[in-house]
């Protein structure tokens, strides 16, 4: 099981030198990637009433694609993950040539993670439809794998249309792999038939068996292996219970996860070297090894 972080986006606000503290300490201790989130806008709760969504127009995110040409300078061997890009509010040409550009900043140590997020006031604000955000995706991912294995491009869809187009440099990885993200019977069936892998949004359990039982079923029938599908779970950092946090990482690693993300994010981390010394004891109880 490979073991990453997940970049505190929502802790370390603005401050640049905290993203080259943070990102070179997790290099050194051995990390293998760092996977960031994804919003472009938050809501203002004053205008939404009755506003129930995580983040808000103060919560702060970097832009992944931006951070992950400044972190692919800084810490070249770390692979890095979106975790996920909202992918249908976005151009599909843009994104592919985002992620192409990153895969050939990393080294090929890249892997795009999607999904179709819940965010109704971003869309908006994006131009795009909330209620098409499943199909769109679909599509996209077909799109994108495209250009980034055939040099010209012709493509007639429901949402995007190219007529002899291509991306110029292609990246490394052809094709770069795409996870996706979700907590849903549709987008267990969409992993199951055009994933590379997935992040689970729920914990190893019935909830989880369930999702697996989807993915199975969808990948058969598309005439795909279930077992080539790789999963991401994610283990909260507890320093107050270290017990309770290995036995999360024990969990994922029955259930067959192939890679980790440990989150310091709302574990009472304030500064950034408060979520590098988390992260520190982190990779001692799981025994990640210092480069």
């Amino acid at each position: 099981m490979r073991i990453g972080v997940v970049f505190p986006q929502t802790e370390l606000g603005g401050d640049v030198g905290a993203v080259r503290a943070y990102a070179e300490a997790v290099n050194g201790l051995g990390y293998e990637h760092v996977l960031a989130y994804d919003h472009v806008l938050g809501a203002d709760p004053s205008v939404h009433e009755n506003w129930r969504g995580p983040y808000d127009v103060s919560t702060t995110f970097h832009e992944p694609f931006v951070l992950f040409g400044f972190l692919a300078g800084i810490v070249p061997s770390l692979e890095l993950v979106s975790g996920v890009i909202i992918l249908p509010q976005r151009q599909t040409a843009l994104v592919a040539k985002q992620a192409a550009e990153i895969d050939l900043l990393t080294g090929g140590r890249f892997r795009l993670g999607v999904g179709v997020g819940w965010n109704h006031v971003e869309y908006e604000a994006l131009g795009q439809r909330f209620d098409q955000r499943g199909r769109r995706e679909a599509e996209q991912i077909e799109l994108m794998r495209r250009l980034w294995t055939e040099p010209s491009v012709t493509f007639r869809g429901e949402f995007d249309t190219i007529t002899g187009a291509g991306l110029a440099p292609m990246p490394i990885q052809r094709p770069i792999p795409v996870w996706l993200g979700g907590r849903s019977d549709p987008t267990y069936r969409r992993v199951g038939r055009l994933a590379d892998g997935w992040f689970p949004q729920v914990r190893p359990g019935e909830d989880l068996d369930h999702a697996l039982s989807v993915i199975r079923e969808s990948a058969s029938a598309a005439g795909r292996d279930a077992s080539a599908i790789g999963m991401e779970g994610r283990a909260s950092w507890s320093g107050d219970d270290p017990d309770k946090f290995v036995r999360q990482v024990d969990r994922w690693r029955a259930v067959g996860s192939t890679h980790l993300g440990i989150d310091t994010m709302y574990s009472g981390q304030v500064t950034v070297d408060d979520h590098i010394a988390a992260l520190t004891r982190a990779a001692e109880l799981v025994g990640v090894s210092s480069r």
